[in-house]
């Protein structure tokens, strides 16, 4: 299993637009056979960071949903909104191995 670890730096005026954003994604990913874990939105602390979890069970299979995701019309449709909205700044992307016991 690998997850994906993002980071977003958000525009903290924006913040509405980036979980309508995030609300996007959560079921596109479970759709081409990911599972996501949510995103987490400020709280406590700074105000402009927000993380999502999401795996998928190797490396192999992200790569198919990044490929598959790029033609499909409700992806493109939530980069799109992205655009529209400019809702985040800028993410980092990594990859983690999760042990569980």
């Amino acid at each position: 299993m690998i997850t994906c670890y993002l980071r977003y730096v958000l525009d903290p005026a924006k913040l509405a637009e980036f979980e309508t954003y995030a609300r996007m994604w959560i079921p596109l990913v479970e759709r081409f056979g990911g599972t996501h874990h949510g995103y987490f939105l400020p709280g406590e602390g700074p105000s402009n960071i927000a993380l999502a979890l999401f795996s998928f069970p190797s490396l192999a299979e992200y790569e198919t949903y990044r490929r598959r995701a790029a033609d499909d019309p409700d992806c493109q449709a939530a980069m799109r909104y992205y655009e529209d909205t400019r809702c985040f700044l800028s993410y980092e992307r990594s990859f983690y191995r999760p042990v569980f016991e």
